[in-house]
């Protein structure tokens, strides 16, 4: 389906606004389709980026280092951490080096969860399947062509 009947705006300004609003669409569409997989686990796409930048990183990391890795750069990054201690799913500790920090470490809890979604990989990349491995790199070269023009 074309973004013109998905969102029923038959003209835009121009492609470059068509490209953009597609975009946004198109985000926020893949949020919604990933969504329906961390509802059944009860957590939210943060908190599950959250714990996945733990789980790669192997170390404990400061709330700053988990932001600066985040893909939402504008979520509050403490306030997700404290939910997820709340679930068991991670824990804060004093930093050793720094008595100012707290380090954030995932639990065995948390792995476990992120054991359960890696058996669901499947299901999310099907969201793409519309795409063969040459649209997606390419998809990929555009996109970062896009962040790139900054």
């Amino acid at each position: 389906m074309t973004i013109e009947k998905d969102i029923s705006q038959p003209k835009f300004r121009n492609e470059y606004q068509k490209s953009a609003i597609n975009l946004i669409y198109t985000y926020n569409w893949m949020n919604e389709q990933m969504k329906k997989i961390f509802d059944q686990y009860d957590i939210t796409p943060q908190q599950f980026n959250i714990l996945r930048i733990l789980r790669g990183a192997g170390e404990p990391l400061s709330t700053l280092q988990i932001r600066q890795r985040m893909l939402d750069k504008m979520s509050d990054t403490s306030r997700i951490v404290d939910r997820i201690v709340k679930k068991g799913y991670v824990k804060k500790n004093i930093c050793k080096t720094d008595r100012r920090l707290v380090d954030v470490i995932i639990t065995d809890k948390g792995k476990k969860l992120l054991e359960k979604l890696d058996a669901r990989n499947g299901e999310m990349d099907a969201i793409l399947t519309n795409l063969t491995i040459t649209d997606a790199k390419a998809l990929n070269d555009l996109l970062d062509k896009i962040r790139s023009s900054e």
